[in-house]
């Protein structure tokens, strides 16, 4: 079996040189390190891994924690996120824990045992609350994470946020040019910046076109396609029925389709519905869904390479990322 000191004798260097190398050390140089690996690489040798960690004083690993405000692993956000922090952490030699609270019970259960069973080196947020619970614990742990959204808390935390004030500007200007004027706005849980804001774009948007709104239409969901379907139904059973319905999420707006067909409106003409996210879904729904698109890998691959930053000791250029969403129109909102 091939050894550390194999590699060692094969560059005539130390094995202390080799292993360094391997590890990452800043006190070796990058063409040394390339060679080592080459070496290595040629020679069939593969570092002991729990050793190095042992060594490093690093699990190795990153953890993201679904939140217990989500009721099921595959919604299709977490699976393009997850999938983003996946193909950013394959190259970098970490790996990704993930788990699915259940119950608010349980999540902080197990940031707690993963922060003190030093499970993980760091953490990846993401659906964060307008007064986050994780964001406190987290830094009074002093435990290195990065999150997609920014909590009111008075924390300062590394992140990356959406400024979606242009894209429902853009959105609300394509409705009233299609003749769409009686809005109603399907949102999340109250306590999520994802509904805060997006609300507050939509509402800003209509008072710059002076759109009259009514406050009865704005309606809470669990940002399910169930709760979609749910909110929608309730919508088209209003006396002044909704012409243009904007979905906190993509999958909302799926649920709000589906009650438009049962009751058979037709999309795009009679009733306009749009998304927010740009799920891979959102091109195969009938018809095909507009959406204010973020590229959800993207991001979270961004936040993958700013947490590996902090956890190497380097400082950001940015701490705070700001994306600004892309109106993608389809049928569902041409009338």
């Amino acid at each position: 079996m091939t050894t550390i000191r194999d590699v060692a004798r094969r560059l005539n260097v130390s094995t202390t040189t080799v292993s360094r190398a391997m590890d990452g050390y800043s006190d070796v140089s990058e063409d040394t390190r390339q060679l080592v690996i080459k070496a290595a690489h040629e020679l069939g040798y593969s570092p002991n891994r729990a050793a190095r960690q042992l060594r490093r004083k690093k699990a190795e690993t990153i953890g993201f924690i679904i939140p217990s405000s989500t009721l099921r692993f595959d919604e299709p956000l977490f699976m393009e996120f997850i999938a983003g922090l996946g193909r950013e952490l394959s190259g970098n030699r970490y790996d990704l824990l993930v788990a699915n609270a259940i119950s608010d019970e349980n999540e902080r259960d197990l940031y707690n045992r993963w922060v003190h069973g030093h499970k993980v080196d760091g953490f990846v947020l993401n659906r964060i609350s307008r007064n986050d619970w994780r964001v406190i614990f987290l830094s009074e742990a002093k435990i290195p994470f990065v999150s997609m959204g920014k909590s009111r808390d008075n924390v300062d935390y590394p992140c990356i946020r959406e400024d979606g004030a242009k894209g429902y500007t853009a959105l609300i200007r394509h409705l009233l040019d299609n003749g769409f004027s009686r809005f109603a706005f399907i949102g999340g849980l109250t306590e999520l910046i994802m509904h805060i804001d997006r609300l507050e774009w939509f509402n800003a948007a209509l008072n710059e076109f002076n759109v009259q709104f009514d406050n009865e239409n704005v309606l809470s969901t669990d940002m399910t396609s169930d709760g979609g379907y749910a909110a929608a139904k309730w919508l088209f059973s209003r006396p002044i029925r909704p012409d243009a319905l904007i979905c906190v999420n993509d999958e909302v707006a799926y649920g709000a389709i589906h009650a438009a067909h049962q009751q058979g409106l037709v999309v795009g003409s009679d009733i306009a519905i749009a998304g927010f996210e740009g799920l891979g879904g959102s091109i195969h729904t009938e018809p095909p869904l507009t959406t204010l698109d973020i590229p959800i890998p993207e991001i979270s691959g961004r936040l993958v390479r700013m947490l590996l930053a902090i956890l190497d000791g380097k400082e950001l250029s940015e701490r705070e990322i700001v994306v600004q969403p892309n109106l993608v129109i389809r049928t569902s909102t041409i009338g």
